[in-house]
Order: structure tokens, then C-alpha cells, then sequence
């Protein structure tokens, strides 16, 4: 069935976040504010990243799957709004162009 959260489909989402973390670059210039911002989309994506790990390993794998949504959407964000240097993937990020 298609609505149910598989342990093999958490574990795909999870790596599928973890390559896109992996990937990114900080593009902002270090002194500017889009440089705090984009510290910040990267903090908050690292942080739902182990939080969806955490409850993945504890069995949760609803909060997981949620978890690491938001994670890969502060990524998808920060690509689309410049912050990250994605190099043009358009396969782990959505991207505008």
C-alpha cells in the first residue's frame, strides 16, 4: 500500500536528506545577514535530520517520516532562495529555474 511508512521508505527519505546536507554549500557572503540566515536553514535542517534519525531508531517512523520532511524542506528552501550553493541539482533540491 502506498500509505504506509515503510522501514525501507524512512531509510530512503533519511539518506535522500543526508546526500542533499552532504551537498550544500553556505553561498552567502560571511558577513552578511543572508549569512545568518542561511546558518540558521542549515541548523534547522541538521537538527530535524537527527531528530528524524532519533525517532527512526526508537521505531516512531510517522514522526520520523514528518521529521525529515522538514528537514529536506529547509534545504529545498534555502536552495531556492539562493542561500545554498546546490550545484544546479535539481534532483535532491527543487530548485526555481
Amino acid at each position: 500500500m502506498q500509505d504506509i511508512i515503510t522501514e525501507e521508505k524512512i531509510d530512503r527519505y533519511l539518506e535522500l536528506t543526508r546526500k542533499a546536507l552532504d551537498k550544500i554549500r553556505v553561498a552567502a557572503p560571511d558577513r552578511s545577514y543572508n549569512r545568518r540566515l542561511a546558518d540558521d536553514f542549515l541548523n534547522m535542517a541538521s537538527s530535524y535530520h537527527r531528530d528524524a534519525v532519533h525517532f527512526r531508531e526508537s521505531g516512531d517512523l510517522v514522526t520520523a517520516f514528518a521529521a525529515v520532511n522538514y528537514a529536506h524542506g529547509w534545504l529545498d528552501c534555502g536552495a531556492r532562495i539562493g542561500l545554498f550553493d546546490v550545484g544546479g541539482d535539481d534532483v535532491l533540491f527543487t530548485l526555481f529555474e
